[in-house]
């Protein structure tokens, strides 16, 4: 009797063992940084000359045009952190491969920081993540919704005034789209108005459950089913939400395990973070591209991730 063929997962661009080598001293990091934010030359971000000088021993560069000096970190989400290289490389590895997320307090201690640096990097590294201008899903597309918050004492089962409610949509094969609702209470036109955001008017199918809150996508090129949950019907055929409720399953894992407690403000960084890893879930040059995202990201400071929501 045969067995069946393993699955081969991707290979990474390096282990751990193998980052820690291989930037194993700060230069080394600048190196990597620089090649990735300027792989045709270092170019001055104020005038974008090529005549750079470099100050060597500050791991600066002084532009002969116009005489602005600058680092590789200047206009990043690097900036302004006095935090090694080094340190930001392994925060943003372990985010990265860690299935389930990594806490600030775990970086804390790994990094040996304080846990406001450790939570900054985090939402730095986070807001590289963001899904802002993805492409949208196409194909057969699953969309379902869950719900993060804890229980209301006294309140009943079904009680949502203190939750938030997450929808999400998933390309078969393909790539997640998560959004945190403003209302724990869904309506037929905050479904449309995400469908319309995320989902490609090409797509073939759209497959929910049966909560009255979907309207009918069907349209010219769309079919649109509904598995019957409160019937525990799972599975018609092709159709199904297994794949989107793996996503809340891995993200559950996420909250119980990791973070324990997420606010309703942060909640999107947290989403934008599971979808990127999902959405990377094959991509064997993660760090690399997580990095660049770093270095192409506009600047985010502490004062705006912590400033009260109006």
């Amino acid at each position: 009797m045969g067995t069946s063929p393993q699955r081969k997962e991707p290979r990474q661009e390096f282990n751990l063992a193998e980052l820690i080598e291989q930037f194993g001293s700060e230069d080394r990091c600048h190196e990597y940084l620089e090649q990735l934010r300027w792989p045709g030359g270092v170019r001055c971000p104020r005038c974008d000359s090529d005549k750079i000088s470099r100050i060597t021993k500050r791991r600066q560069f002084d532009c002969d045009a116009c005489r602005y000096q600058f680092s590789v970190r200047v206009g990043t989400l690097f900036h302004d952190s006095k935090l090694p290289l080094w340190k930001w490389f392994l925060a943003v590895y372990m985010m990265g491969e860690s299935k389930k997320g990594v806490s600030a307090n775990q970086l804390k201690r790994m990094l040996g920081v304080s846990y406001k640096t450790a939570w900054f990097l985090c939402h730095r590294i986070r807001a590289a993540m963001a899904q802002e201008g993805a492409p949208y899903l196409t194909g057969t597309v699953e969309i379902d919704e869950t719900y993060i918050g804890g229980k209301q004492r006294g309140m009943g089962h079904g009680y949502r005034g203190n939750k938030t409610m997450i929808v999400g949509a998933v390309e078969r094969g393909g790539r997640v789209h998560l959004k945190a609702m403003p209302t724990p209470h869904a309506t037929k036109k905050m479904m449309r108005e995400f469908v319309d955001e995320v989902v490609s008017d090409e797509t073939e199918f759209i497959y929910t459950d049966e909560s009255m809150a979907y309207p009918d996508f069907t349209d010219w090129n769309t079919k649109h089913r509904r598995v019957n949950h409160a019937a525990e019907e799972w599975v018609n055929g092709n159709v199904h939400t297994n794949t989107v409720e793996s996503v809340w399953s891995l993200f559950d894992r996420s909250v119980i395990g990791s973070y324990h407690k997420l606010s309703k403000k942060h909640l999107p960084a947290y989403l934008d973070e599971a979808a990127f890893r999902w959405n990377n879930r094959g991509n064997a040059f993660l760090f690399r591209d997580t990095i660049l995202r770093l270095v192409e990201a506009d600047t985010l400071t502490y004062e705006g991730l912590v400033r009260p929501t109006t």
